[in-house]
């Protein structure tokens, strides 16, 4: 399977997955030159098993989170100059015979990050809730990133040993997804997406709280797209929050001009609206500065 030396890594990061992970890594194998198995501070037998199967195991001595599970793994897979590194989850959802259909367009040289997407499969099972979620999130992330886009939550992706340089997650948690794409489009690499189809009859319930992961994606989403375009981000609502604030002192002005009395409620909004406005102007203003010196330097 490796061209020129250059291999085709697996990295599949790990949580207490003993029930799992010996199937994923044994199917994973067949497409694959070498298989990382980054444990993220598992308490059960995830390790020894994969240890036991041949794969390359990454300890963490603490769950530390998805994001932190994949820059392990990734920089691990870097030792093996490889030509392809795919990851997919442990829990038994994605089929490793979808690999070769990922990494196809990497080695054809017709992309430089592919997706794949449970929402480009004729049979689609994600729950209405999951659904909803991912939609949300993919939809804030396609105002910053690739329009196209359809699942940005999806954790089976392939990237290039060139791609791979360039998207390193800083984020811990999920909201490494979310981040990868954002830096991809940032470096204008090229993405694909290719249908899957994701099993959610894995007799596991994930142990994330669907809340609490929506919320972590989607306020570290908002994280970069801050960082990443400061003026629009923080000007823009600035701007709603000055319009606010004249909106309603224009109104408490009118009442108090018609009737001789001040409504306390609408001079506090009115009030508000301008120091919050003036704020995120400002705050905008001084991170497009920083960041601007930041690059040029």
């Amino acid at each position: 399977m490796s061209m020129n030396g250059e291999k085709i890594v697996a990295v599949l990061p790990a949580f207490n997955e003993q029930r799992t992970i010996a199937e994923v890594i044994l199917k994973t194998e067949r497409h694959v030159d070498e298989v990382i198995v980054v444990d993220d501070g598992s308490s059960d037998l995830t390790a020894e098993i994969a240890e036991r199967l041949g794969a390359t195991v990454v300890r963490h001595k603490r769950n530390m989170g998805y994001g932190a599970a994949l820059r392990s793994g990734f920089e691990h897979a870097m030792k093996f100059n490889p030509k392809v590194v795919v990851t997919l989850d442990t829990d038994g959802q994605h089929n490793p015979g979808d690999i070769p259909r990922l990494i196809e367009p990497i080695l054809k040289g017709e992309a430089d990050l592919v997706i794949g997407s449970r929402f480009l499969s004729e049979v689609d099972e994600t729950p209405k809730y999951r659904k909803l979620g991912v939609n949300t999130i993919t939809k804030l992330v396609k105002i910053s990133s690739y329009e196209e886009l359809t699942d940005a939550q999806s954790g089976f992706r392939a990237y290039s040993g060139k791609a791979l340089q360039l998207i390193m997650p800083a984020e811990q948690g999920m909201g490494a997804s979310t981040e990868i794409l954002l830096k991809a489009k940032e470096h204008n690499l090229k993405v694909m997406e290719v249908p899957i189809k994701i099993s959610y009859q894995v007799g596991k319930a994930s142990r994330l709280n669907p809340l609490y992961h929506g919320m972590d994606v989607i306020s570290s989403t908002l994280k970069h797209l801050s960082m990443r375009h400061p003026l629009m981000f923080y000007g823009v609502s600035g701007l709603l929050a000055l319009a606010v604030g004249i909106f309603f002192g224009a109104w408490a002005f009118n009442l108090y001009a018609k009737e001789g009395r001040l409504v306390t409620n609408l001079a506090l909004i009115s009030i508000f609206g301008f120091i919050a406005g003036l704020i995120l102007i400002t705050t905008g203003i001084i991170l497009f500065t920083i960041i601007s010196v930041i690059r040029e330097k």
